[in-house]
């Protein structure tokens, strides 16, 4: 059933397209003729240094920032355009949380409800569900000023979420959260793509990216410098796999000896334990721990391991690390 609905939302009309986006603030170019195309169920995760033009790229989506070249559309509507009756479709969450710090999280939520004319019975049944899934239903009668950052950046998610938006974009939205709650918001991200939405999350915590992200953006001066399925970022050649060896005696040395192994390369080593790429023939593989191990290497542990979003980061060759 999944992979049918997944086929359907393929083929249906994109939720989200940006072509050739330009902005541009006197002479500095924040978005640098983007181009990109959510369809339901997609979720693209956003990466990149600070001044990237992560920010700048997603309030243009959302039509709070005219660009000065290409059009962003969303469900088929010209965000610039002058029709706004379709932007209630359009959640976006910024990166500091905007609040009204004397209500209480019930009230800042039944405002916002009301503000998007959502009727009082199903604002209710919303403001429940997300505080429920956000963790501040035990929260929801105390004023907002006297929560922390981590609590105010999810309500900021669950004002974003109860207008119900078809396109929901989220600029760093767990920058303040505790591990739990960085764990039931990947959790509130895979329910969202799972219901057909389109969302993008811009965010430096790339491991957790890694987690809930169909797809991969790495930008950089306003660039796209690369993008992607998130299983098709990395770049090793065709036939080869990516190796981590443990040593018992994690003071041994192998850079001498991995080095003069034939197909080895890409050598890195970090407190005993040794990464590098060589041919995935498993054979191969074996033959070269039998030759290891006549040498008196230590091994401990022997395998193959995949790229995390990280190494593809920071082989993409972007300097800065947000």
């Amino acid at each position: 059933m999944a992979a049918t609905e997944n086929r359907r939302n393929r083929s249906a009309e994109p939720l989200v397209v940006a072509d050739n986006l330009r902005v541009e603030f006197g002479d500095v170019v924040a978005v640098r003729d983007v181009s990109l195309t959510l369809h339901a169920g997609d979720l693209l995760g956003l990466i990149g240094p600070n001044g990237a033009g992560k920010t700048t790229l997603l309030r243009t989506l959302a039509g709070l920032q005219p660009p000065v070249r290409g059009a962003a559309r969303v469900m088929g509507h010209d965000v610039s355009g002058e029709e706004t009756e379709f932007r209630r479709h359009i959640g976006l969450a910024p990166d500091s949380p905007p609040v009204y710090e004397d209500l209480t999280i019930d009230q800042f939520l039944s405002f916002i409800a009301m503000a998007y004319q959502v009727s009082p019975a199903v604002a209710g049944e919303r403001i429940d569900f997300w505080l429920e899934q956000l963790w501040l239903n035990d929260k929801r009668h105390e004023k907002i000023k006297h929560l922390s950052r981590g609590m105010r950046q999810r309500i900021t998610v669950a004002r974003t979420l109860v207008p119900n938006p078809t396109v929901i974009l989220l600029d760093e939205p767990s920058g303040g959260l505790d591990p739990a709650g960085r764990i039931q918001f990947r959790k509130v991200l895979a329910s969202l793509r799972n219901q057909g939405k389109a969302l993008i999350v811009s965010s430096h915590i790339l491991a957790d990216l890694e987690e809930y992200c169909t797809h991969i953006a790495i930008i950089e001066h306003g660039s796209i410098l690369r993008a992607g399925r998130v299983g098709d970022m990395h770049d090793r050649a065709a036939g080869r796999h990516r190796y981590l060896l443990t040593l018992a005696n994690t003071e041994q040395q192998l850079g001498e000896i991995l080095g003069q192994a034939a197909g080895v390369s890409d050598v890195t080593h970090v407190d005993g334990v040794w990464t590098f790429e060589f041919d995935e023939d498993v054979n191969r593989a074996a033959q070269l721990l039998k030759t290891l191990i006549a040498q008196d290497v230590s091994v401990a542990s022997f395998g193959t391991v995949g790229d995390t979003l990280e190494d593809v980061y920071l082989r993409s060759g972007v300097k800065q690390v947000d």
